[in-house]
């Protein structure tokens, strides 16, 4: 098997299972309870928050568990615009957003918050001249994609935040980190965010565990209410297991980050450089010139389907995707390849190869065959 939808879950480490097994039968106390299992089960969530904030270089204050993306986004995006509501109701983002944003957007302009949906090039790259534009003083959030999950394209954050200084917007700035984290290098505290989700079965965690940076001093309310843990903003019992195998993850992720970042840059390059020279009639979607993940490359055949190709190359036992997990099984158009203002023809023909430590040259030159063999069988059918 060649697994390349690492964008929309990643296998767990075998170090990380062997982690969160003991822990079953270990670590099952309560960790609100006084006695001694519960407090052994706060410490080791204590530790696991203790090692993501290293990797972050935060402070371990400032990061919550929550059960993933989505819920980080919902928590963040909702409680900022639930509490701001009195100053004003204005939102900016972006229109190439991940679903778990996008329609938390939809949701609030359905109860009267004005959206402003920010234009992007044909790389992804969202025009910071209408953000600079956009801003007023109703403005009460900016939240943007940090790395695109379809396409890759990385967000010039920093230009984000300088535009909010420069304008002396109070705006506060979300960024959805999920396919940035553990990805790519960047200092989250250097980049001025208030806010920032991410994901432990992007970096070869568990699922069902996530996080949320908030910034010290921020005032974040819940959204969902009971025994207030997680310092009130995230009721409900921790997912003890899910905590410490994402902190194990995360600990081999910090101990490995260079080399394995290095390995599949290479193995993207080698990829790029593969379909040129094999097929013809195609466009690379991901921006290759420094500003997107190494770890995204969407690629458009011309004259096939997608769907089709991704059928044909799962009976090759390799697995890719057409667009995001948590919506490519509706029969909408990719959103976010609408957005670059593609074509039918190119959107039609997409799909996205996304890279793990895991995946080797050899490998590389399989897939190149099987994808190559594919398109040409794909293409003499649909020219019938």
């Amino acid at each position: 098997m060649i697994y390349l939808d690492n964008s929309a879950t990643t296998r767990v480490r075998d170090e990380v299972l062997d982690k969160i097994y003991s822990s079953f039968k270990e670590d099952f106390g309560n960790p609100s309870s006084l006695h001694r299992l519960g407090l052994n089960s706060e410490k080791k969530i204590k530790e696991a928050r203790e090692t993501i904030a290293r990797f972050l270089k935060v402070d371990s204050r400032e990061i919550f568990f929550t059960s993933g993306g989505t819920e980080s986004n919902n928590i963040a995006i909702q409680s900022i615009i639930n509490a701001s509501f009195k100053k004003g109701n204005h939102i900016i983002t972006s229109k190439i957003e991940h679903p778990s944003v996008a329609n938390i957007m939809k949701n609030y302009e359905e109860k009267g918050c004005r959206i402003t949906y920010l234009d992007v090039d044909n790389q992804g790259r969202i025009d910071l001249n209408q953000l600079e534009g956009a801003l007023n003083e109703e403005t009460i959030l900016v939240a943007i994609i940090h790395v695109n999950n379809e396409i890759g394209t990385i967000q010039d954050i920093k230009r984000v935040k300088e535009i909010l200084q420069e304008k002396d917007s109070k705006a506060l700035l979300h960024l959805d980190g999920v396919q940035s984290f553990g990805k790519i290098d960047f200092n989250l505290r250097s980049l001025g965010v208030d806010t920032f989700s991410f994901s432990g079965h992007k970096v070869h965690g568990p699922k069902g565990v996530g996080g949320l940076y908030i910034r010290k001093g921020l005032n974040i309310s819940p959204i969902v209410f009971g025994g207030n843990q997680e310092l009130g903003l995230r009721s409900g019992t921790e997912n003890v297991q899910g905590i410490i195998g994402f902190g194990q993850a995360v600990k081999i992720l910090a101990e490995n980050f260079e080399r394995e970042s290095s390995q599949v840059k290479k193995v993207r390059e080698y990829m790029v450089e593969r379909i040129r020279e094999e097929i013809d009639h195609i466009r690379i979607n991901t921006p290759l010139d420094g500003d997107s993940s190494p770890y995204i490359l969407n690629v458009s055949f011309l004259n096939t389907r997608g769907e089709v190709l991704l059928h044909y190359l799962e009976d090759r036992d390799i697995y890719v995707s057409t667009g995001s997990a948590c919506s490519s099984r509706g029969t909408d158009k990719s959103h976010v390849l609408l957005a670059l203002g593609l074509s039918d023809e190119v959107i039609d023909g997409a799909i996205r190869i996304s890279f793990s430590y895991e995946i080797s040259i050899e490998d590389i030159d399989y897939v190149i065959k099987a994808i190559k063999e594919s398109v040409e069988e794909i293409r003499e059918i649909m020219m019938r």
